[in-house]
C-alpha cells in the first residue's frame, strides 16, 4: 500500500550550470540542423544529429554524428555554441564566450545505424527505431501542470531567478546555480516544504551567503505556494559560505548528465536515456515525449491521480516491444485498458510520433534548461508533448 504521509526531494540546475551548457550547445546544434536542412533541400525526415559536448576551462568539445547540410560548418558549428555560451552569461576569465577554445569533432553517421532507421521509402510508417532501450512518461495531480511539486517549484525557483538575471535586475548573481526543495506530502498531497536549497554563483567575491539569500529569497518565495513556507522551514543558501568560481571553469560538464531533473526529480523511473543532442529517430527522446503525452493525458482524462507509461524498442524495428501502464492503486480503470488505449489513439512508431508530435523542428534549445516536461505547449510546436488533447479519445477507446 503506498504511503500517504512522508517527504520526498527533488533539485534542479540553471542554464548555467557546467551540464546544461552542454546541453544547450547540443540542442542548438540540433536546431541549426533543422534551420538550415530545409534550406538546403534536405527532407527533415532524413536530419540526423547525435551530439556530445565537454565544456572544462575555456575548452568546449564537441562530438558525435550527423546528416544534414553540408554548409553547416564546423567554424559555424563553433559560432554556435559561442553564442549559446554568451546567452546564457559566461564572460568570466576562466570561462569565456570569446575565448574559449572549440573543437568539432562532428562526423557522419553510422551507415550501420543508418540502414536500421532510414525508411525504405519516404513514407513509409516503418521507420526503425534509431536506439534500442526503455522509455518512462509520468504525470501526476500534484500540480495543474500535472507535473510532481517538487521538481516543478525548484525548476520554478532557479527559472525566476535567471529571468531577473538576464533582464539585469540581479547584476551580482552569475548563470550557475542549484536548487533543491524537500516537499511534505500528507494524505499523498503535497501541503509544505520543510527544506529549501539554493546555491547560486556570486559575481563578487567576497558576499556572505546572507548577502545572498536576501537575493535570492524573494524568487523563492514566489516559486512556492505561500502557505507552504512557515517558522519550520529550513534554508541552506550557499551552504560552503562561497560560490564564486562557476560554471565549466569550476566543475567539467558533459552532455546528458542532469537526466532526473530532465524528466520528474526522482519521482518516476527513467529509462537510462539522456535527451539533449539527439534528433527525433533517437527514441531516447521522441518517445520518452510520447509517453510523457499519454500519461499526461491518461490523469487529465481522469483515469488516474498518477500514472507512469513505460515503451520498449528495439533498433531498426518500429513497432513498440511492449506498452506497460502504472495508476499505483489510484486508477478508475484496470491498467490494462489504459494500455491497449493508448495504443489505438496514438501511432507509436518513431516516424508515427514525430508526426503526430510534429518534433522535426528547431524546437529542442530551450528544452535543455528547466525541464523538458510541465512546461506549456508554444505555439511554433515546442512542447506539443505537453498538450492535452488525446483525452477524449482516450476516453472513447476505453
Amino acid at each position: 500500500m503506498a504511503r500517504s504521509n512522508y517527504l520526498f526531494t527533488s533539485e534542479s540546475v540553471s542554464e548555467g550550470h557546467p551540464d546544461k551548457v552542454c546541453d544547450r550547445i547540443s540542442d542548438e546544434i540540433v536546431d541549426l540542423f533543422y534551420r538550415e536542412g530545409p534550406k538546403a533541400g534536405i527532407d527533415p525526415w532524413a536530419i540526423r544529429a547525435a551530439c556530445e559536448t565537454l565544456a572544462t576551462t575555456n575548452q568546449v568539445v564537441i562530438a558525435g554524428e550527423t546528416r544534414g547540410p553540408a554548409h553547416v560548418t564546423k567554424d559555424w558549428i563553433a559560432h554556435v555554441a559561442r553564442m549559446a555560451i554568451k546567452d546564457i552569461g559566461y564572460e568570466q576569465d576562466g570561462f569565456h564566450w570569446q575565448n574559449a577554445d572549440m573543437q568539432v569533432c562532428l562526423h557522419p553517421q553510422s551507415a550501420d545505424i543508418a540502414q536500421g532507421v532510414d525508411a525504405k521509402q519516404p513514407t513509409n510508417a516503418e521507420e526503425g527505431a534509431g536506439d534500442q532501450g526503455i522509455m518512462f512518461g509520468y504525470a501526476s495531480d500534484d500540480t495543474p501542470e500535472l507535473m510532481p511539486a517538487p521538481i516543478l517549484y525548484a525548476h520554478k525557483i532557479l527559472r525566476l531567478i535567471s529571468e531577473a538575471r538576464h533582464s539585469g535586475k540581479e547584476t551580482v548573481l552569475g548563470p550557475d546555480a542549484k536548487s533543491q526543495v524537500t516537499v511534505r506530502y500528507e494524505n499523498g498531497r503535497p501541503v509544505g516544504v520543510t527544506q529549501i536549497v539554493v546555491s547560486h554563483q556570486h559575481l563578487v567575491e567576497d558576499m556572505t551567503s546572507r548577502q545572498v539569500r536576501d537575493l535570492v529569497e524573494p524568487y523563492v518565495r514566489q516559486a512556492l505556494p505561500k502557505e507552504w513556507i512557515d517558522k519550520n522551514t529550513v534554508w541552506h543558501i550557499n551552504p560552503t559560505g562561497k560560490f564564486y568560481i562557476g560554471g565549466p571553469d569550476g566543475d567539467a560538464g558533459l552532455t546528458g548528465r542532469k537526466i532526473i531533473v530532465d524528466t520528474y526529480g526522482g519521482a518516476a523511473p527513467h529509462g537510462g536515456g539522456a535527451f539533449s543532442g539527439k534528433d527525433p529517430t533517437k527514441v531516447d527522446r521522441s518517445a520518452a515525449y510520447a509517453a510523457r503525452y499519454l500519461a499526461k493525458n491518461v490523469v487529465a482524462a481522469g483515469l488516474a491521480k498518477r500514472c507512469t507509461i513505460q515503451l520498449s524498442y528495439a533498433i531498426g524495428v518500429a513497432r513498440p516491444l511492449s506498452i506497460y501502464a502504472d495508476t499505483y492503486g489510484t486508477g478508475a480503470v484496470d491498467e490494462a485498458l489504459i494500455e491497449n488505449a493508448v495504443a489505438q489513439v496514438m501511432d507509436l512508431t518513431p516516424r508515427g510520433i514525430r508526426t503526430h508530435l510534429d518534433l522535426n523542428k528547431p524546437i529542442y534549445a530551450r528544452t535543455s534548461a528547466y525541464g523538458h516536461f510541465g512546461r506549456a505547449p508554444d505555439a511554433d510546436g515546442g512542447f506539443s508533448w505537453e498538450k492535452t488533447d488525446l483525452v477524449e479519445a482516450i476516453k472513447k477507446a476505453i
